[in-house]
């Protein structure tokens, strides 16, 4: 056997995000390299081609050296890939992955959000989505974000100045938007207003938890909403106001999550058939 060289692409709402991996002939994987673009208008497969130049460009290496291409989320089209894996089961390998442990992986996106209650090797055990109108999306908070005139990096550390923060009460993200400039005309600060959507959007996220299961243990928040310190904190206190004891935590690298897991189903797959054509030939 030989080290296997694997790239994950996870094409998003908002972003295409691209990795490399090497696996090694104990099965140890090693992260080799990664880009992330925000799509911003602009041609999904044509970003989903520059991540696998730019991965591979990275560690020097080319597209002869890579043994299997995976794509996940919106990447169901991309013709230069091997294979597709559904973003349910890379955002769980991958989490499990970045947070050996874990018990959840919530993904937090530009449109929806879902709860996925996992085991210790990523297999999902069960899940649950939110509505395509629900305002917890990463795409909502940008929107509120451009109308507070606050740049995204300072929404986090905002939200967690506030004093007296305020929820927005609907779930519809047209109508939230409508109570957040309601708070606003009647002078709410805008720490006040940020901590209050961050509530809103985690008493969500908390109840999807509860209804996969999960009651204890770490759940890993993944998406482009994971650096969120802001979003963070009010999910765990939302989780100690639920009683339940679960701990929410984000890593660096959260929203590479479904790449991670695309790469790693690829060579796990890669593996498959390549033991049934050694097989086939003996």
């Amino acid at each position: 056997m030989s080290d296997t060289h694997t790239i994950g692409i996870d094409i998003g709402s908002g972003a295409v995000k691209s990795v490399l991996f090497r696996v090694h002939e104990d099965g140890t994987p090693e992260w080799l390299s990664k880009r992330c673009e925000r799509i911003r208008r602009r041609d999904p497969m044509t970003l989903a081609e520059e991540g696998r130049d730019g991965v591979l460009d990275d560690a020097g290496m080319g597209i002869d050296d890579v043994d299997y291409l995976a794509t996940t989320g919106e990447g169901e089209n991309v013709a230069f890939a091997t294979g597709h894996f559904y973003s349910m089961t890379t955002h769980a390998r991958g989490g499990v992955f970045l947070h050996p442990g874990a018990n959840a992986v919530v993904d937090i996106g530009a449109l929806n959000g879902r709860a996925i209650y996992v085991d210790e090797r990523g297999k999902v055990l069960s899940y649950k989505m939110t509505s395509q109108c629900a305002s917890g999306s990463g795409q909502f908070l940008e929107n509120i974000a451009r109308y507070l005139g606050v740049a995204v990096e300072e929404i986090g550390p905002l939200s967690q100045g506030a004093k007296n923060p305020e929820k927005c009460s609907s779930i519809c993200a047209v109508l939230a938007e409508t109570d957040v400039i309601n708070m606003v005309s009647r002078g709410i600060a805008t720490p006040d207003v940020l901590k209050g959507i961050h509530l809103s959007m985690a008493s969500r996220i908390v109840k999807l938890l509860k209804v996969t299961g999960i009651r204890q243990g770490t759940a890993l928040i993944t998406g482009g909403l994971a650096l969120d310190s802001g979003l963070v904190a009010a999910i765990q206190e939302e989780m100690v106001n639920e009683k339940v004891a679960v701990t929410a935590v984000s890593h660096p690298d959260s929203i590479f999550a479904g790449a991670i897991g695309a790469a790693l189903w690829g060579a796990f797959r890669h593996a498959k058939l390549k033991a049934m054509d050694e097989a086939v030939a003996a």
